[in-house]
């Protein structure tokens, strides 16, 4: 059983090149696909908490549904913000990976290696083309 946990969206390329670094330190994460079996209220409050970042911080405000709800109006409170992700669970910014170094949002997609317990074990590029660790394992 894996202690790293990514909250992932296949569609989404961030979320793709954070799972693929993961594997490249040799393990196999728990792979929640979020859009699928969105976290309960209790799961999410518990995520946000272990970001310590604002709710607002979590949305991804690209979405229509953000525009649609004018979730960009300082009239919702957090729990509110809440209530919106979970029941349109594409309002949460991912990937969200947790580890037992912590929790980020990996926005940039390399902002995991900061909380990955084993180093990377060769090299690594983006989907993009871009080189993030080279044939030693470090970043670039």
């Amino acid at each position: 059983m894996t202690d790293i946990t990514i909250f992932h969206n296949p569609k989404c390329g961030t979320s793709r090149n954070t799972l693929a670094l993961i594997r490249n330190s040799g393990v196999e994460p728990r792979v929640i696909p979020y859009l699928q079996t969105p976290p309960t209220r209790t799961e999410l409050v518990a995520l946000i908490g272990a970001l310590g970042t604002p709710v607002r911080e979590v949305m991804r405000a690209k979405e229509a549904v953000y525009q649609e709800l004018d979730l960009d109006n300082p009239k919702w409170t957090d729990d509110e913000l809440v209530d919106a992700m979970l029941a349109h669970p594409i309002l949460i910014n991912r990937p969200i990976v947790v580890t037992p170094l912590g929790a980020r949002l990996c926005r940039p997609s390399e902002a995991v290696l900061d909380i990955l317990p084993q180093p990377q074990q060769g090299a690594f590029t983006k989907e993009d083309g871009e080189a993030v660790i080279d044939e030693q394992g470090r970043r670039v």
